[in-house]
């Protein structure tokens, strides 16, 4: 019953969170200097009675805080506008949510398998010829830019045919079996998944290599191995617990971070994603796209940390009752 409340509480704190994320969203796409009907100004063939009513279509002719009040409105209904491309944000959002969310959570189960066990191998192994490796690696994936490395293995890709390129099925996707459809498009995602795998496994191995070299200087370990107990069941049973725990607290944040880290990557691969909608839609200043986009990106940091704290209970049934 206590976790069902805390559960509301969030979900009741989430509205106000909206509104202020929504107000400071808005205020800075019409800050931008980008014109949403700077293709259609370009094009010799549209008459400026057509853009006219276009910018009448669009609601840009009226005053900022009508503009925001009347988007406010209709969001709150469920009706997230349509594109300047005349499509219904709607009808883009179910199309790419999911992509992202195949993306995502492919990234993040690969980053938990390899982080967690790399990053106790290094801090058992510290000072260690193999610690020393791992930290050199854990670098190198901290310090190289997604988009550069995106780049690199797109050249890669293009240059050896071992991977495809761009999108996330082949073209002739529908004649294929339900296994053949299934590799198909475990095939689209490696490298995507290699690029935002090697960045979130870096900064993870590492946190969790310093937090357990933490906890091993701690009184309660240094009280266990006094008693007699095993090295193993010290390490594992006592010190990886409360080790891990600061882990799954972050583990929340990943959802939007790789929502906003995957834009670039997915814009190279030309992968069919939320990131890659988000970016295209503020080079264009498509207002109602953008605006939703955020809104979705919010709600996914929010239910991560919820996400987040529920398995944070359950692992270490000592922590305070949420």
């Amino acid at each position: 019953m206590q976790l069902i409340l805390y559960i509301l509480k969030r979900f009741l704190q989430t509205i106000p969170l909206l509104f202020i994320v929504s107000l400071m969203g808005f205020i800075l796409i019409k800050l931008s200097p980008v014109d949403p009907l700077g293709e259609l100004r370009l094009n010799p063939s549209i008459s400026k009675q057509t853009l006219e009513a276009e910018k009448i279509r669009l609601g840009l002719d009226k005053p900022v805080i009508v503009q925001y009040v009347l988007w406010l409105k209709n969001f709150a209904k469920g009706d997230m506008g349509i594109c300047t491309t005349g499509e219904k944000v709607s009808d883009k959002l179910k199309e790419r949510i999911p992509n992202t969310l195949l993306l995502t959570s492919m990234v993040i189960f690969f980053t938990w398998i390899f982080g967690i066990p790399l990053g106790i191998t290094a801090a058992l192994n510290k000072g260690k010829p193999l610690d020393r490796l791992l930290t050199i690696f854990s670098s190198i994936g901290m310090a190289i830019p997604s988009f550069f490395f995106a780049l690199l293995l797109l050249i890669v890709a293009v240059k050896t045919s071992w991977f495809p390129v761009g999108g996330l099925t082949s073209y002739n996707y529908s004649h294929l079996s339900t296994f053949e459809k299934f590799l198909d498009i475990a095939k689209h995602l490696i490298l995507p998944t290699i690029v935002l795998f090697t960045i979130s496994l870096s900064g993870l191995q590492r946190q969790m290599r310093s937090n357990l070299l933490d906890v091993m200087e701690t009184d309660y370990v240094k009280y266990a191995r006094a008693k007699g107990l095993s090295e193993n069941k010290v390490i594992f049973k006592h010190a990886l617990r409360n080790a891990i725990n600061p882990l799954i607290t972050l583990l929340g944040f990943e959802f939007a971070s790789l929502l906003s880290g995957a834009a670039l990557t997915e814009f190279v691969f030309q992968y069919p994603g939320l990131g890659r909608l988000i970016l295209e839609a503020v080079l264009k200043s498509d207002i109602n796209l953008v605006m939703a986009s955020l809104m979705i990106g919010t709600l996914m940091l929010v239910m991560g940390n919820l996400i987040a704290d529920i398995l944070l209970k359950i692992v270490d049934p000592r922590v305070e009752a949420i």
